[in-house]
């Protein structure tokens, strides 16, 4: 005969894991990275004594809980992965472009403003050559250009470094959580899978890749009791952590602001191209930077030439040749400056070596104007407002499909409380019932004993 109270006991003792599992997700609901837990339930048996009249056999003497299970699905987890990567380089370069798109500034004091209100103190000065005020003004239209060059050229240094900041943010994050995934996977190692605090672990390393997936592009694999082997999408020589082995990755600046980033690879390091995440559109968005800067350098100097050429061609009021008026070093436009402070210099006059024209010079100035400096300069407002308007377009959608992706991996680790409700109240019968075989025995042995 069967043992009700063992029967009974295995029960409770069974159903009391399964609420407690319950307990953890109902408590955890809103808990980032906490998967929801299951148990795993089979029969207990016991085996007959050997009989010379009987075969050994079993019967049923209980149930227990096997395991603790946890709600995974890896093709769901991959697909967050990438999605994260996709969405955090995506935000990155949207962010950055923007504020590069800032520093170029298209309103009235920025460079292309500066330059037609330039031109336009040249016309000004045109129709009244010996005035000293237009030609005051002709100076400081030339001066506030100047400065509006250096002014975007230092927005566009102050992007550049914000950047290279952001990047080294990033290489020290990822750096501190793949060391914490080759500490965790020592701790799994030695962990009991089917446990409660084997689950803790696994929910621990999936939020560890989770984060290292928005700032790089990474395949994990799993091995035994689940330790996470992490290595590069598009680089599979370069392991970022396997077992209890982590490689640091490392950024470095070069002098016009681009970024490079480096893994380890068979013991020593490599360049890593398109790494993807957000250290990726880090490295793309400082590349376009470094372009703007350098296109913006060229308009000034060649800005700085044009005008400086101009003057050379004309006489100042003292009938001299016209002097350099601007100046610009090595650091391009951020040295770019005013060479002249005197009105009377300013080379309005043009001769043909016999006639003297008092704005001769001043006309041929509007001659330089067509594809110069202001066009130039236009072009690369708007190029770059285009890119960031497709990058904005792009962060969007990115997001969206991370936002899918994340949900769709809720519907399998999410908890429902409407369904934890009812499996509560599955399992508080079956633990009532349960108490109830352990009492029908007490009464049943009493009963028994009474009749002595």
């Amino acid at each position: 005969m069967s043992d009700l109270l063992s029967i009974g006991a295995s029960g409770i003792s069974a159903y009391k894991t399964a609420l407690s599992a319950i307990s953890d997700n109902v408590a955890n609901s809103e808990t980032p990275g906490f998967a929801r837990r299951g148990t795993t339930q089979r029969e207990q048996v016991a085996s007959l004594p050997m009989h010379a009249t009987y075969r050994p056999g079993t019967v049923f003497s209980g149930t227990q809980i096997t395991s603790i299970t946890r709600a995974y699905d890896q093709f769901r987890d991959q697909e967050v992965h990438a999605a994260s990567a996709e969405s955090g380089r995506a935000e990155v370069r949207a962010k950055w472009l923007e504020t590069a798109e800032n520093a170029l500034d298209d309103s009235d004091y920025g460079v292309g403003a500066r330059i037609t209100a330039f031109y336009n103190a040249a016309d000004t000065l045109a129709a009244d050559p010996g005035n000293q005020m237009p030609r005051r003004a002709f100076l400081n239209a030339l001066d506030e250009t100047a400065a509006a060059f250096r002014t975007t050229a230092q927005g566009l240094a102050r992007t550049a470094d914000g950047i290279s900041k952001d990047a080294q943010a990033s290489v020290d994050t990822v750096n501190g959580t793949i060391d914490a995934l080759a500490k965790l996977n020592i701790a799994l190692l030695r962990s009991d899978p089917g446990t409660a605090s084997h689950a803790s672990l696994l929910d621990q390393r999936d939020k560890l890749v989770d984060e290292v997936s928005q700032h790089l592009d990474v395949d994990a694999s799993f091995g035994q009791n689940g330790t996470v082997t992490l290595k590069l999408a598009r680089n599979k020589l370069s392991s970022l952590v396997e077992g209890p082995i982590s490689n640091p990755i490392a950024v470095a600046q070069a002098a016009n602001g681009q970024l490079t980033l480096f893994a380890s690879v068979d013991g020593g390091t490599q360049t890593v191209a398109l790494p993807g995440g957000k250290i990726g559109g880090l490295i793309d968005v400082a590349a376009t930077v470094a372009d703007r800067r350098a296109s913006l350098d060229a308009i000034a100097a060649d800005f700085a030439t044009t005008i400086n050429t101009w003057s050379a061609g004309g006489i100042d009021t003292a009938g001299n040749p016209g002097q350099p008026l601007m100046t610009i070093g090595a650091a391009g436009a951020s040295s770019l400056t005013l060479a002249v402070t005197d009105p009377d210099a300013v080379p309005a006059a043009s001769t043909d070596g016999t006639t003297v024209t008092a704005n001769g010079n001043l006309l041929a100035l509007q001659g330089l104007r067509a594809g110069g400096a202001e066009d130039r300069m236009a072009a690369l407002i708007a190029g770059h407002a285009q890119l960031t308007a497709s990058a904005r377009t792009e962060a969007d959608v990115t997001g969206t499909r991370r936002d899918s992706a994340l949900s769709s991996r809720d519907e399998i680790t999410g908890i429902d409380l409407d369904r934890e409700a009812a499996e509560l109240i599955r399992f508080q019968q079956a633990y009532n019932g349960s108490a109830r075989i352990i009492q029908v025995a007490r009464e049943t042995m009493q009963s028994i004993l009474d009749l002595f």
